[in-house]
């Protein structure tokens, strides 16, 4: 599977947020969308998910015989930095209810071994989420995400306000995901890319450019992606 960008274009008012994507993401691999904050990171992941309107271009998946499809909105999980959930419920509560509003999904662990996957402390899971950390909120949200099994993971700086541990735990599941799916994965640290991700893509000046990681070891070329990231907001 694919997940093919064609020249996609998106102004707000007279700025140009992005300019002319043009890429194909293939599946097991996981992007870095490396990118200052407000380069359109944010811009790019709400076209996707169709949050907001394109001005021009398409996006599509192809199967490996060519054959094209539109994108579904089952087809896509989207974790944002700032998890919102029922702070009403417990962890188990909210699990519960998640698998009986979507009937649909056939899962493939018990709640227990979700919970055990997702390293969620086992005296969080019978606990209010509005008492959990910040990290265990976002482990939430990413294993909802992980029990619809979404073709297209689209990960928006989930890792920037996490302590080391958790972040380090989310890197773990992250990475065992891969398989079978595209995953984007958002950031604006070029170390968290480098150390998390198979491909680096860097959005600059609205567009999409392919960076070979291989030569992130050179000084000079790691000196000139600082440089694109300091000056690509001046547009």
């Amino acid at each position: 599977m694919e997940f093919v960008i064609s020249h996609l274009v998106k102004s707000y008012g007279s700025k140009k947020v992005l300019k002319d994507v043009d890429f194909v993401f293939e599946e097991g691999k996981i992007y870095g969308l490396l990118g200052r904050n407000g380069s359109g990171k944010t811009t790019f992941f709400n076209c996707i998910n169709r949050d907001i309107d394109i001005d021009a271009g398409e996006f599509y998946v192809r199967d490996g015989e060519g054959e094209k499809r539109s994108l579904e909105p089952e087809d896509i999980g989207y974790l944002v930095s700032t998890p919102t959930v029922p702070e009403f419920m417990t962890g188990r509560e909210f699990l519960k209810f998640f698998l009986e509003v979507h009937e649909e999904i056939k899962p493939d662990k018990s709640i227990e071994e979700y919970f055990d996957y997702m390293m969620i402390p086992e005296e969080d899971r019978d606990s209010l989420l509005k008492d959990y950390s910040h990290g265990t909120k976002n482990k939430m949200q990413m294993l909802l995400n992980i029990i619809a099994a979404p073709k297209l993971m689209l990960l928006d700086e989930p890792l920037t306000t996490l302590d080391v541990v958790i972040a380090e735990e989310m890197k773990k599941v992250i990475r065992s995901q891969k398989k079978g799916r595209i995953t984007i994965f958002s950031t604006h640290l070029l170390d968290v890319a480098v150390d998390l991700c198979d491909v680096i893509v860097l959005l600059n000046h609205g567009r999409l450019e392919l960076i070979d990681k291989n030569d992130l070891g050179d000084e000079d070329f790691k000196k000139k992606i600082i440089e694109a990231l300091k000056d690509q907001n001046d547009d």
